[in-house]
């Protein structure tokens, strides 16, 4: 059985111009999956560019593993349709963690990490000190499908019974 290094909050912000399922829309909803653990948000109806807002927490236990986003169509009576996939690459976050940073000034920013194909970034993401707290906003071009992107924000949550990382 695997150790808790710690909890991160995985705010699910927006969709920008997902692709269109339906015939006038789509009925977007995300799902992350980190090893075993599945974590869903709501779906909202009729809309290609959806405000979710909803905070996903995941518990790391192996920071190696990998955590895949996935965007579906919600159907009533046929299966999901896909709507693209990212991949949200944790590793630099978690590394900004293991420095031990506390009382930043808001603002202060602590690491800076470019677009790459592996990565998904469609843009520049920065690691900022936020309130006290340490978060990373991101952009993530979905792969396998011909648009859309969408917006989240990571933020560490300290292991309940130790240190974090």
């Amino acid at each position: 059985m695997m150790e808790l290094v710690g909890l991160v909050r995985i705010r699910v912000i927006r969709g920008i111009n997902l692709a269109r399922r339906d015939a006038f829309s789509s009925d977007p909803f995300v799902v992350i999956t980190m090893g075993a653990q599945k974590l869903k948000s709501f779906t909202v109806k009729n809309n290609c560019n959806p405000e979710w807002n909803e905070e996903l927490t995941l518990a790391i236990e192996n920071p190696k593993e990998p955590v895949n986003m996935m965007v579906y169509d919600k159907d009533t009576f046929t299966a999901d349709d896909k709507m693209g996939d990212a991949e949200i690459d944790i590793k630099p976050f978690l590394d900004v963690h293991k420095r031990g940073l506390l009382e930043l000034p808001d603002g202060k920013e602590l690491n800076r990490i470019a677009p790459t194909k592996e990565n998904c970034l469609s843009e520049e993401s920065r690691i900022v000190s936020d309130n006290g707290k340490i978060v990373q906003n991101m952009i993530l071009v979905l792969r396998n499908v011909e648009c859309g992107k969408v917006e989240i924000q990571l933020e560490w949550i300290k292991n309940p019974g130790g240190s974090g990382l």
